[in-house]
């Protein structure tokens, strides 16, 4: 270990060996941060604490999955093994199974993935006849998710003077939990929920884990919100030895409800703690950091800090000016292009970064035309596939029939005759008896008027589901799915849905993806079944999987900023740095210029070797050409301060003729201010 310990920096040393109370670890961008968490849990499993005893979370899957390999690297598989890795969501989800009947799920635990959770709130505005004119699923959804991430009930909510709009999202939130409790199931925000509830309300099971999880370690953790941060705080109140790694600077999230204040105030909640600051970055040139440091300063709520490079010194950082939008990306593939042409560069080292989801379009077009591979990501998950929502809505249905979203996607899939009128009569019936839609088509002869051929079509298809729910497929998981798909005919579907037999073959792959899936949860799990393969299924469609294709394909990659986090290239293209789009113009009406920063300084710091920042003088928007205005962050990237008649979004410019008054108010003033006058 000592040999290891020899290789860390000064500041990563005493992060990995200040073990016992709270610490803080204050991680610039490229500063090295997994290497001390991953070193951290060595030395404290070098000095002799043992591995059930150490808990380690971070965001994605990926991440918690690349901590674990390097963890075993240092210490050996059966030893890493033993700890605990993994999401909040996961291990949340771990303590809920295991405590299930404390918490009124007896029966086990179905998760709602966010294309449930979307259909549930189209039914619950069905439910509550409010027009989607109104409000939007998809808006109520986030409302829902952002208030249950500040730890905020329905009837709390409810009780919060507010708009008209706010008392549509109150209903909403209270109709949606009790959509939720009928089909037995738990969306993502539960998870964090429900085990803070548990944890608060029962204290044999908090003493238990408390006692069991004597070092816990968050990485991101400028990314957690409340239930994470109580999650966090109760498990530790006990040993106090609790130890998070973050960059404030990297805050980039709480429109999904990270709270940028747990890491600004840790100091507060935790007196005693131990800041430690990495500032040595092992990513970037000087000059990529001095650009960084320059507008990230501005920031006035922040810990201090200032990034200096390992390597030394490099390119400057480039400005170019374009008239559009058009030009911009003639400039951009341009470039990459004859950097690649005479073998400096290979397409994957480029990135192209950008504030919002209109932007690639332009850069698209000529990628295109002039034949260059590029990667999208934020393109369709796999897991939005229809073929794949069809066979995992087959699979939650056998393993939790209360599961209505899930039946009414595969009531007609394949077909089986049951029309628009038959729907809405059961949906009727089911709102008005408090009851789900699959105990409705149960008491069918109880609905008047409805199609009896399409219930009873629904009814065999509830048969033929209940009774595959009676295996316990355990390590037998990659047969049954198989005898699920030859039960329902899938084959036969997907063939009817894409007459192309190209489509067909492509379609039905992604099918077989689901079997290997399997087939890998039965070889990593030691007790494997439908429901944990689900309930992991569920929690990786979470992660952003296009995001693994970046810089792994010999092709540039498009991305945006929130995208490119955690992410780096040896050159990148900022682009787009206008007023109104970084910083963004909803951003600046809300305020939230701080966190715009913050994304400038993430798209800055993702470049190693080569940095291009870009606007242009006018853009296409709503079928006219405008003038736009140079980003504020531009101006501080250079040091300076914006010129006369420099707009900030959110700003109308000054009309022609006000300008003259003002002007000629301001010459009187100097001349009463002149000397001798």
């Amino acid at each position: 270990m000592r040999h290891i310990l020899d290789k860390l920096n000064p500041e990563q040393r005493l992060a990995v060996e200040s073990i016992e109370g709270p610490l803080l670890v204050l991680a610039g961008a490229g500063s090295g941060k997994t290497r001390v968490i991953t070193v951290r849990i060595a030395h404290l499993l070098d000095v002799g604490v043992p591995p059930e005893a150490i808990l380690a979370m971070t965001f994605t899957n990926k991440a918690a999955a690349e901590m674990r390999e390097r963890v075993a690297e240092l210490v050996g598989e059966q030893r890493a093994e033993r700890l605990t890795v993994g999401t909040f969501h996961s291990f949340c989800l771990r303590v809920l199974r295991q405590n299930s009947e404390h918490i009124g799920y007896p029966g086990g635990i179905s998760i709602a993935d966010a294309a449930d959770q979307l259909a549930a709130c189209k039914s619950v505005l069905r439910e509550l006849h409010i027009a989607e004119a109104s409000i939007k699923p998809g808006t109520l959804q986030g409302r829902i998710s952002l208030l249950k991430n500040q730890l905020v009930t329905p009837e709390q909510f409810a009780e919060r003077p507010g708009d008209d709009l706010d008392r549509l999202v109150a209903r909403g939130y209270a109709r949606y939990e009790e959509f939720m409790g009928r089909s037995r199931k738990m969306d993502f925000d539960d998870l964090l929920v429900n085990t803070v509830r548990l944890l608060k309300e029962n204290e044999y099971i908090r003493g238990g884990l408390q006692r069991q999880y004597r070092y816990i370690l968050v990485d991101e953790y400028q990314d957690t919100n409340e239930p994470q941060y109580e999650v966090v705080r109760i498990l530790s109140l006990e040993h106090r030895n609790l130890c998070v790694v973050g960059d404030d600077d990297q805050s980039i999230y709480s429109w999904r409800g990270a709270d940028i204040t747990k890491i600004l105030s840790f100091e507060k909640h935790f007196p005693e703690a131990v800041v430690v600051r990495l500032e040595t970055n092992y990513r970037s040139t000087q000059e990529i950091l001095d650009a960084a440091n320059r507008v990230i300063q501005n920031n006035p709520t922040r810990h201090e800090k200032s990034l200096r490079a390992h390597a030394g010194t490099g390119e400057l950082v480039q400005l170019a000016i374009h008239q559009d939008e058009t030009a911009e990306a003639e400039y951009v593939v341009r470039e990459l292009r004859m950097r690649v042409d005479d073998g400096r560069n290979r397409l994957s080292d480029f990135a192209i970064l950008f504030r919002t989801a209109i932007q690639p379009r332009a850069f698209e077009t000529e990628l295109r035309a002039r034949g260059v591979p590029y990667v999208l990501v934020g393109g369709m998950s796999f897991f939005d596939r229809k073929e794949i929502r069809d066979v995992l809505a087959y699979l939650k249905v056998i393993h939790n029939p209360k599961d209505e979203v899930s039946l009414l996607r595969i009531v007609n899939c394949p077909p089986r005759g049951v029309g628009k009128t038959t729907l809405d009569r059961v949906l009727q019936f089911a709102t008005e008896k408090g009851i789900t839609v699959p105990e409705a088509f149960q008491r069918a002869n109880e609905i008047e008027k409805v199609n009896r051929t399409a219930v009873e079509s629904v009814q065999r298809l509830q048969e033929r589901l209940a009774l595959l729910g009676k295996e316990k497929p355990k390590d037998r998981l990659v047969p049954f799915i198989e005898e699920v798909l030859d039960t329902f005919a899938y084959r036969d579907e997907v063939n009817r849905c894409y007459p192309n037999p190209q489509d067909q073959e492509k379609r039905w792959q992604a099918v077989q993806e689901i079997l290997t899936l399997a087939e890998r949860h039965v070889a990593r799990r030691k007790k494997p079944g439908l429901a944990t393969f689900l309930n992991e299924l569920t929690l990786t469609s979470n992660d952003d999987r296009s995001k693994d294709e970046a810089g792994k394909r010999n092709a540039v990659t498009l991305m945006t900023l929130h995208a490119a986090k955690g992410l780096e290239f040896p050159r990148v293209f900022l682009v787009g740095l206008e007023e109104g789009i970084l910083p963004h113009a909803k951003s600046v009406a809300q305020d939230s210029i701080e966190e715009e920063r913050r994304l400038m300084y993430v798209g800055i710091t993702r470049a190693r070797q080569g940095l291009t920042v870009s606007h242009t003088l006018e853009r296409q928007k709503y079928g006219t050409r405008v003038k736009v205005h140079p980003s504020r962050f531009l101006y501080e990237l250079k040091g300076s301060t914006p010129p006369e008649g420099w707009v900030a979004a959110g700003q109308e410019p000054e009309p022609e003729s006000q300008k003259k008054r003002s002007k000629r108010k301001a010459s009187k003033k100097r001349r009463k201010k002149a000397p001798g006058r």
